[in-house]
């Protein structure tokens, strides 16, 4: 008698053991994951989604999500789903330098729906993107789920090797293509024995966050009392307070009061909030702002997306954005390669996702890295006398304002240097059509 099977996705039962099959296994139910695993779904392709949490409410992730991401949010069928929830939008992004207000990009000429920053929770932003996935029969969603090891079989990767956290069962998901969605200490790429690339930054960024306070259009506030970076959530603002590489002890043991001081300094609107609701360390947290860039993003029934791929550094707010079209170029390659041939999805077939994205992200950290070089040569080190400071940062904000510059600092914070759309010609009708039926949910575990 052979091993029960206990649902239409080949899972089956043995004992503390579960196996299953599908075309697609992603790993890491963040932004990229969760498109990538809703765009696989309207295809017709068995996806599999593993989240490690056993919910997907955590704190201090990326809330900024650019008009690439809402273009493509459209062309899924979910941007309306997305926009009734508790959002944000930011028309333009503009830094205070010394005072002065610079607007460095105007998303207000674009065309709509896609012409705002959209600021929201991740939360439940990724439960819409979950539950619009799960509509699909070919969809399967597990959370509390950890990715021990890959499953490797004569050097070619066909699957991976977890745990369930709540039933404490082992279980293999033997795919076609594994998809590493896991974030910058991703378990899929370290189990590749794939570097990181990540460069060395001598500064950090601590957030917290000031609830009943809106930041509206400002992103940064730069003088002598420090950098703040502000990001909007509603009624709330997400503040980071710029600081050398390793002082963050320093700033503890000043105290909390000395720690509001200083952001009070720098915008003092602040300070009743700050008094109110910033009354320990233990609200904040300490981000490591190093960007990376893997040398390796496919092999043979594997790629890596997102920041499991390239990290980017929180100025600007693109990291969502880019793993979103990381999913979008990725789509474009794997369903094709799946329909088209049997057995691995071969390393070749993800050339053309590997070529286009690792080119426009590599642009993309080069912008970054500029900027980090600028905000750690003339605001964190104390080097430069104050007045040289000023005129430098006024004068390079004035020209950054000035055509071509500003065209294509909104471009590039917009839509990035190569926008990348969804194939929407390779969703499968049947598919589609039952999804759109009232009568259709599939539910999982």
């Amino acid at each position: 008698m052979g091993p029960e099977t206990d649902d239409a996705n080949g899972r089956e039962r043995r004992g503390t053991e579960r196996e299953l099959e599908t075309d697609v296994v992603v790993v890491g139910a963040g932004p990229g994951g969760c498109v990538l695993s809703g765009l696989l779904a309207r295809s017709g392709v068995r996806t599999t989604l593993l989240e490690r949490h056993a919910t997907l409410d955590r704190e201090f992730r990326g809330f900024a999500f650019q008009p690439s991401a809402l273009r493509i949010f459209d062309q899924m069928g979910v941007l309306a789903d997305v926009l009734d929830l508790p959002h944000e939008r930011m028309s333009r992004f503009a830094v205070v330098v010394y005072g002065r207000s610079y607007t460095f990009a105007d998303f207000t000429t674009l065309a709509p729906p896609h012409d705002f920053v959209l600021s929201i929770e991740q939360s439940p932003l990724l439960r819409t993107l979950v539950d619009d996935a799960t509509r699909f029969d070919c969809f399967d969603f597990r959370p509390a789920t950890v990715v021990r090891d890959l499953l490797v079989e004569d050097g070619v990767v066909t699957g991976v090797r977890a745990r369930d956290r709540e039933t404490g069962e082992s279980l293999t998901v033997r795919a076609r293509l594994v998809v590493g969605a896991d974030g910058r200490f991703s378990t899929v790429r370290e189990a590749a024995g794939i570097d990181a690339g990540l460069v060395d930054t001598d500064f950090e960024i601590v957030w917290t966050k000031v609830p009943g306070w809106a930041s509206h259009d400002i992103q940064a506030r730069i003088g002598d009392d420090g950098p703040l970076l502000y990001f909007g959530l509603g009624s709330n603002v997400q503040l980071g307070w710029v600081i050398p590489k390793g002082t963050y002890p320093d700033l503890r043991a000043a105290g909390i009061e000395a720690f509001r001081d200083r952001i009070a300094a720098v915008d003092p609107r602040l300070r009743p909030a700050l008094e109110d609701s910033l009354t320990d360390f233990e609200q904040c947290s300490l981000l490591d702002v190093s960007p990376g860039f893997a040398p390796e993003w496919t092999r043979d029934g594997l790629a890596l997306l997102g920041d499991a791929a390239h990290v980017a550094s929180p100025l600007g707010g693109q990291g969502n954005a880019l793993a979103i079209q990381d999913a979008a170029a990725l789509h474009a390659a794997v369903v094709p390669a799946l329909r088209e041939s049997e057995g691995v999805v071969a390393e070749d077939a993800l050339e053309p996702y590997a070529t286009r994205r690792r080119s426009a992200v590599r642009e993309v950290l080069d912008a970054q890295l500029v900027g980090q070089r600028v905000l750690s040569r003339l605001v964190v080190r104390d080097d430069v006398p104050s007045v040289l400071r000023r005129t430098a940062l006024r004068a390079g904000a004035t020209l950054a304002r000035l055509p071509p510059a500003h065209a294509r600092i909104r471009s590039l914070l917009a839509f990035g240097p190569d926008p990348v759309d969804v194939t929407t010609a390779l969703f499968d009708p049947v598919e589609t059509a039952a999804r759109d039926s009232p009568s259709s949910a599939n539910q999982h575990p």
